[in-house]
């Protein structure tokens, strides 16, 4: 299983680009209690300059009727401000040349404009205010403030709403910016736990695979030539039985000491024994190999081996012995009776090559080895242990119409 396949990996990049595509202007929030306390103040507002303007005292009662009804105009439409703030602004603008009551709901409007709108639109309405105020004072001069005094007061009131909306409007990204950084630091720690579990998945299916594939191969082949042989002497059946329990035996610890690796904290050797307490074999290596080569003779194979290499680092070691170790086992499953050829050889600096080769299987062989199943997993497996190593694998048929296994592996020269 690789990350790009599993659901959660998945979601987590799609969270990661939704979140990185979300555009960084101000969202427009939910109705909240801003707005009903916006339309009491814009009301309040508009009543404190219609009390103060009294324009029926000085224009009669027509004028002072249309003045409440612009007002009650402003304050139907002041509801829909955050979904349409220029329209509204804009329709409600022209009501300033004779509803002092209306005022009120322009500056909300002006106010609503300079946070959700850019600095050149809420620019363009605060000047058109500034300009409707200068005919309004004009149509209706001020007996005892003058002319230009209006007009520097106006466009100071208008200012300092149009700056109180900016802050809100840079306190709003602020936070916004704030909670989608949180939100994408949130999506890529869950891709790189998700990543993590994908690939401490792979690692215990390679562990799995390389300690009893090679394992259940012998015990399958020793039980095949038992099923075959029913005759036998006893002395044979004897020894053929007592293989498979040692066999058997060997792949209950390999498993056990798998499962104390997979259970030991991450970063510490596992020398101990997860289940019984006892001292953990190591891992094996290139020393191991001959012990490796005895046991596949004694299986019944024939195994030719050209090592001409000498001694390896242990890393390096470990591979390449699952490089002999995986070759020797599909031989046995794909090619049982069928001579097998194992070379390694390299130096410090060139790289260490491993090869595992064997002729196509003739006979009754290809019969007896299709009883042993396989799914493909082992070179998968092996593949992905040469790629974390910095090496390379090749597979595939040879002229013949045999098989060659060949990973190359990267070594190292050591610092004198």
């Amino acid at each position: 299983m690789t990350p790009s396949t599993s659901v959660g990996g998945g979601w987590a990049r799609r969270r990661v680009r939704s979140i990185a595509m979300e555009p960084t202007a101000v969202r427009v929030p939910p109705r909240t209690w801003r707005d009903p306390l916006l339309i009491v103040l814009a009301l309040g507002f508009g009543l404190f300059t219609l009390a103060v303007d009294a324009p029926w005292k000085r224009h009669g009662d027509l004028v002072a009727a249309l003045d409440v009804l612009g007002g009650v105009v402003a304050l139907v439409a002041l509801w829909w401000r955050t979904r349409y703030p220029v329209t509204i602004a804009a329709a409600t603008m022209p009501l300033g040349l004779f509803a002092s009551s209306a005022s009120g709901v322009g500056l909300v409007m002006l106010f609503t404009l300079a946070v959700h709108r850019p600095f050149r639109v809420t620019a363009t309405i605060a000047a058109l205010n500034l300009a409707t105020g200068a005919v309004y004072f004009r149509l209706y001069p001020d007996e005892e403030l003058a002319y230009g005094w209006l007009l520097v007061m106006l466009a100071v009131f208008l200012t300092a709403i149009v700056a109180w909306g900016m802050y809100v409007r840079a306190r709003r990204q602020l936070v916004d910016s704030l909670r989608e950084r949180a939100e994408r630091a949130e999506a890529e720690q869950q891709l790189r736990a998700q990543q993590a579990r994908d690939g401490e998945r792979a690692r215990i299916a390679r562990e799995m695979h390389d300690v009893l594939a090679h394992r259940i191969s012998l015990l399958s082949m020793h039980a095949g030539a038992l099923e075959f042989r029913p005759d036998a002497p006893p002395r044979e059946i004897a020894q053929a039985a007592g293989v498979i329990r040692r066999s058997a035996h060997e792949a209950l610890e390999d498993l056990r000491e798998v499962i104390g690796v997979l259970r030991s904290d991450a970063g510490e050797s596992a020398e101990v024994d997860a289940a019984s307490g006892a001292p953990a074999r190591p891992q094996p290596t290139l020393g191991d190999l001959d012990a490796l080569l005895a046991e596949s003779r004694a299986a019944g194979m024939r195994v030719r081996a050209e090592v001409a290499v000498g001694a390896v680092p242990a890393g390096l070691g470990r591979t390449a012995y699952r490089v002999v170790q995986e070759g020797l086992t599909n031989a046995r499953k794909h090619a049982d009776g069928a001579p097998v050829d194992v070379r390694l050889h390299g130096a410090p600096g060139d790289g260490l090559t491993v090869e595992v080769d064997n002729p196509a299987p003739v006979g009754a062989a290809v019969g007896a080895s299709a009883r042993i199943p396989g799914a493909g997993s082992g070179l998968l497996g092996l593949r992905e242990r040469a790629q974390l190593a910095g090496g390379r694998l090749e597979h595939g048929p040879t002229q013949d119409g045999g098989f060659r296994l060949r990973v190359w592996l990267p070594w190292p020269v050591e610092a004198t």
